[in-house]
């Protein structure tokens, strides 16, 4: 029967989070669901409250989790009740054109549950990233689950979002392997995460870009090799402080994890001739970009997006749990502090101030 639990939901745009009682059915066909352990307090869930993603409030917010599967619905095969998963808000269909060609990662077709959690009086809640878990309990599709070895919920539930999404943007995207030198623009959380991914692939040179000192010394805590504050540096002086760290040339992959016409045009200009850009930041709808297109002829090179890291969860979230496990992967120092699900309004003026890498709600 369904079951009543606690969660947070953003009722207008604007208006400050609430926790109130929210409504979970019994999972149908293809879904499940999952007793939430962690919830990361991520931007998106930020730019859901200010209406940044969509007017179709109410929002059941939350989407960077890591939970405990409590209940399957009918045919559900690749989980069981018990079974500690990583939430993911790409559910391959398997079945796309992009999944065909294998490259699932570029599905065109992801999918969530069919049914709608709601609030008691029956109004229906849209869920932050078809995922809704700033909640005890949530209902997802069977493929937004990846059973991975149960660890430290509130470090490796960040995987579901802001770090795989960092991460995957320096090694599956960009490409970064041995001896390449990287440079990431913006040292939040995905970008810190970027740079820690680099740092996994074992790049030599790393430079950290920011404006802010302390997300600078959160960098160089994950790999970075050099620091750049930019604050009051002109686009140029940008480009120089890359190309000075690396001999002249510039970086073989620049990381934009802002997302802005200026960050993107010092991405483009501070890497080394035929070297990539990857713009993993997210631009609002309003901001165009300028470039001359003899530029982007006479460089050469790869301009690339990274959609969620390009990552497959049940390839990548595995194999970064085992390697954070080892020692390998740093992923504990991104958890900058562990709150309650009461906490999540002051969370987000926390992040908004650069006070933290990431809150994590704990359950």
């Amino acid at each position: 029967m369904p079951q009543t639990v606690k969660g947070v939901i953003s009722r207008s745009k604007g208006v400050p989070v609430e926790l109130t009682d929210i409504v979970i059915p019994d999972p149908g066909p293809g879904e499940v669901i999952v007793d939430v352990k962690s919830c990361g307090v991520c931007h998106t869930d930020f730019h859901y409250r200010e209406g940044g993603v969509s007017d179709d409030f109410p929002f059941l917010l939350g989407h960077e989790s890591a939970g405990v599967v409590s209940e399957v619905g009918e045919g559900v095969t690749s989980v069981e009740v018990g079974d500690f998963v990583i939430l993911n808000w790409r559910a391959i269909c398997g079945d796309c054109r992009a999944c065909k060609r294998g490259e699932p990662w570029y599905c065109f077709d992801t999918h969530n549950a069919s049914q709608k959690m709601t609030l008691t009086d029956g109004t229906e809640l849209e869920p932050a990233l078809g995922i809704g878990s700033f909640a005890e309990k949530t209902l997802v599709a069977e493929g937004q689950c990846t059973k991975v070895r149960e660890a430290d919920p509130a470090v490796v539930g960040l995987l579901g979002c802001g770090v795989m999404a960092g991460i995957g943007a320096a090694i599956n995207t960009g490409e970064v392997t041995r001896g390449k030198t990287v440079a990431v623009i913006g040292c939040g959380g995905v970008g810190c995460a970027s740079i820690a991914g680099s740092a996994l692939a074992g790049a030599g040179t790393i430079i950290a870009l920011d404006i802010d000192e302390k997300k600078l010394d959160w960098a160089k805590d994950l790999g970075a090799t050099d620091v750049v504050n930019t604050k009051g540096m002109s686009e140029d002086e940008v480009v120089s402080a890359i190309q000075e760290r690396t001999g002249g040339f510039g970086a073989d992959v620049v990381v934009d994890a802002v997302g802005r016409p200026e960050t993107w045009r010092q991405a483009f200009y501070g890497r080394d001739l035929a070297g990539t850009v990857v713009l993993v930041g997210v631009p609002t709808p309003e901001m165009e970009l300028t470039v001359p297109l003899a530029d982007v002829f006479g460089r050469g090179g790869r301009l690339k997006s990274s959609w969620y890291g390009d990552c497959l969860p049940e390839r990548d979230f595995p194999m970064l749990v085992d390697l954070y496990e080892q020692g390998r992967l740093s992923l504990d120092k991104f958890v900058s502090e562990r709150i309650g699900i009461a906490d999540v309004e002051p969370a987000f003026d926390k992040m908004n101030a650069g006070q933290v890498l990431r809150s994590v709600v704990e359950f």
